[in-house]
């Protein structure tokens, strides 16, 4: 059938991700660092998505296309959600974000070296400007609580991702990862986790990963002590 659906200009793309939080019916997801559209059936059409694009990279377009299927489209979001966190205050933990690492000659106190957002690997977009390094930094979520110099130590201008190996779905984890590292110029990986035996998983999931992104990449790992040494 002919009718309206979202059309996305890849050229003028560049994967940020925004416009995938803004449509309701999840039908966008950040691929091979770009916007596409999932399936045909989960878009309406209606457009929610296009105020959203900072490089005015979605239109709609009327073309022969899939009917849009409501049901389909609501089961798919339910799934998606269920692998989301949920924010119900409404801030935007899911728009990446980046800006330049803060110089800690400047800062009295001991500086904050992250510069990007989000961290979490469940909210991060395959894709993002900041997985553009050739380091990335793989912490266990409480790492950075029981190392207290892990800015300094680990983190410099070295992109971030964080996650929990014990209670997160890590198969859900291995899909994303696997697509982040095949979509970015990462080559080197530093797993930073806590001694405790469930941590060791995400050791792991960062060598299955690189194995399944079929590109050559460097596995590291660090191991911190619950009182805060660094063990391995």
């Amino acid at each position: 059938m002919k009718r309206n659906i979202v059309r996305i200009d890849e050229e003028k793309c560049d994967g940020c991700g925004i416009c995938v939080p803004a449509c309701a019916e999840g039908a966008l997801q950040i691929i091979d660092g770009k916007a596409r559209l999932v399936k045909e059936s989960y878009c309406d059409g209606l457009g929610a998505c296009l105020g959203e694009c900072p490089q005015g990279a979605i239109t709609v377009e009327e073309r022969e296309a899939e009917a849009f299927d409501e049901e389909e489209a609501l089961l798919h979001l339910k799934k998606q959600k269920q692998e989301t966190e949920s924010l119900p205050c409404g801030c935007p933990s899911i728009t990446a974000q980046s800006w330049e690492p803060r110089d800690e000659q400047t800062l009295a106190q001991a500086p904050s070296m992250l510069f990007h957002w989000p961290v979490k690997l469940r909210l991060v977009a395959p894709g993002a400007p900041y997985f553009e390094r050739d380091e990335l930094i793989m912490a266990a979520d409480c790492v950075p609580f029981a190392y207290g110099n892990f800015h300094n130590d680990f983190l410099g201008d070295k992109a971030l991702i964080t996650g929990c190996p014990k209670f997160d779905e890590m198969e859900h984890y291995l899909e994303k990862l696997t697509e982040i590292f095949k979509s970015s110029k990462i080559n080197k990986i530093t797993v930073v986790r806590m001694e405790v035996p469930c941590c060791s998983g995400w050791l792991t999931l960062a060598q299955q990963a690189a194995d399944a992104s079929g590109k050559e990449i460097e596995v590291g790992e660090e191991v911190i002590g619950i009182q805060g040494e660094i063990l391995k």
